[in-house]
């Protein structure tokens, strides 16, 4: 099911990379500096194939963008075809505890959590928030749960599209005292949303 949307992102978007491996770190300076400038051009990097993204009001939008990179900061540039810049939301409200238990070259993994997920408004930018009393967790675990479901909402489970509107609270935990670290809770938290993905009612919405 698509849903249309009084998108407030960029409508397309277009992957973008160096004719010369060698200006990569050049190029994403000066996109930085071009979405700094432009409220309406984005820059985001898919985390599974390595992309660079760029995003925009329109076709005409990007050509400015690309050629300015090529007259201004005298970067060649190759371009993939433009894409319509849709997102995915949630529409159904769940908890879902999960545990990270393993052995990774002769040391533990451990982190369990219990996240609630809700629709937070179709538009609204991704929110976290902790109900974890103070001092029951440490905050740099905390920190690694909401940096692993920045990392898994990017790529939505129904195509792919980054995802917006979702409220996720984390409601309870458990570490160890030597098997568990920041990036144990950061790798529970992607399966966790993953598991609760198929009860949430994931809707894709086009701009």
């Amino acid at each position: 099911q698509v849903e249309s949307s009084a998108a407030p992102w960029p409508l397309l978007q277009i992957a973008i990379e160096p004719k010369s491996k060698a200006n990569q770190e050049k190029l994403l300076v000066a996109l930085s500096k071009l979405a700094d400038e432009n409220p309406d051009f984005q820059v985001t990097s898919d985390e599974e194939s390595g992309q660079t993204i760029i995003a925009g009001r329109d076709e005409y939008h990007l050509v400015i963008m690309v050629d300015r990179l090529r007259d201004e900061f005298e970067i060649g540039v190759n371009v993939g075809a433009p894409q319509v810049a849709y997102r995915e939301t949630i529409t159904h409200a769940c908890e879902q505890d999960y545990t990270h238990k393993r052995i990774f070259a002769g040391r533990g993994q451990f982190a369990r959590v219990k996240i609630a997920f809700e629709p937070n408004a179709y538009n609204a930018n991704f929110v976290f928030v902790s109900t974890i009393v103070d001092g029951a967790m440490p905050d740099e675990y905390i920190a690694g749960v909401e940096k692993g479901l920045r990392s898994v909402l990017s790529l939505g489970p129904f195509a792919g599209f980054p995802m917006i509107g979702v409220k996720a609270t984390l409601v309870d935990g458990a570490c160890h005292e030597t098997d568990s670290s920041a990036s144990a809770f950061e790798i529970a938290s992607r399966p966790c949303f993953r598991e609760a993905a198929p009860k949430l009612g994931v809707r894709l919405l086009e701009p």
